[in-house]
């Protein structure tokens, strides 16, 4: 679905992406972890064309991302929404549905099964940290994207409505859907993935199973594995720069 090669991300000297050859297919939920400042914002950015690559190509279903038409596929969800408050939930679904020119066959459902049909008169301004995230993940549904970027995507969300977005997270993959997220929740990623790329100061460091991560070096849990492989890398590091 996306095949990206050769990308290199420059931020005057600083060098935020270098040399990334990565394909994220249908079918997969690929996860993105690494430290923080280790590129995993920059690359979904680029992807969404929010942050312009310094060299490499990025192809969607085979065709080089020149103009924004792809992105109509995409659902995204941010980890901090910047929604305008002075507008209710439901006027902001109104005008999202305006933007992208769709008002039938959306996808309700998580709307339902979190209960927003109450919350949905209210302002943005006065909701909860966790009824926003609610509305966030409806809204990254809403359109049946082909493919959704999931930035921490259960962040600020209750066990019950965590378990919720989870399930309709794996039932859209399980249709079909390419699925990116990233998440420093080390057991959500176990549970939803089965594909994670490891970044490490702009630079691709592990691409595999979980299983593959966690039989590395013997761990039994993902987020063991994860911290293992970083104090192996920034050891690395430290040895070569003494």
């Amino acid at each position: 679905m996306i095949e990206i090669n050769n990308l290199h991300k420059n931020f005057g000297k600083l060098k935020a992406l270098s040399d990334i050859d990565v394909t994220f297919k249908k079918g997969d939920i690929t996860a993105i972890v690494g430290p923080n400042g280790s590129g995993k914002t920059t690359l979904i950015k680029i992807i969404l064309g929010l942050v312009r690559r310094t060299s490499g190509t990025i192809r969607y279903n085979g065709k080089d991302i020149n103009g924004c038409s792809y992105r109509s596929d995409i659902g995204y969800m941010p980890q901090s929404p910047n929604y305008p408050d002075n507008l209710n939930a439901a006027e902001l679904i109104e005008m999202l549905k305006d933007i992208r020119g769709k008002k039938e066959s959306l996808d309700l459902e998580l709307i339902e099964l979190f209960q927003l049909s109450g919350e949905m008169k209210k302002s943005i301004r006065n909701l909860s940290g966790g009824t926003k995230q609610k509305i966030n993940a409806a809204i990254a549904f809403l359109f049946n994207p082909a493919l959704l970027i999931l930035d921490e995507p259960t962040a600020a969300l209750d066990p019950i409505s965590s378990s919720y977005l989870k399930d309709k997270i794996l039932k859209e993959n399980h249709n079909g859907k390419a699925v990116i997220l990233t998440s420093h929740n080390m057991y959500d990623i176990q549970e939803l993935s089965n594909d994670i790329v490891f970044l490490m100061e702009g630079k691709i460091f592990f691409r595999g199973s979980p299983n593959q991560l966690m039989n590395r070096n013997g761990y039994e849990n993902l987020e063991r594995a994860v911290a293992g492989l970083m104090k192996e890398l920034f050891d690395g590091n430290d040895s070569k720069n003494n």
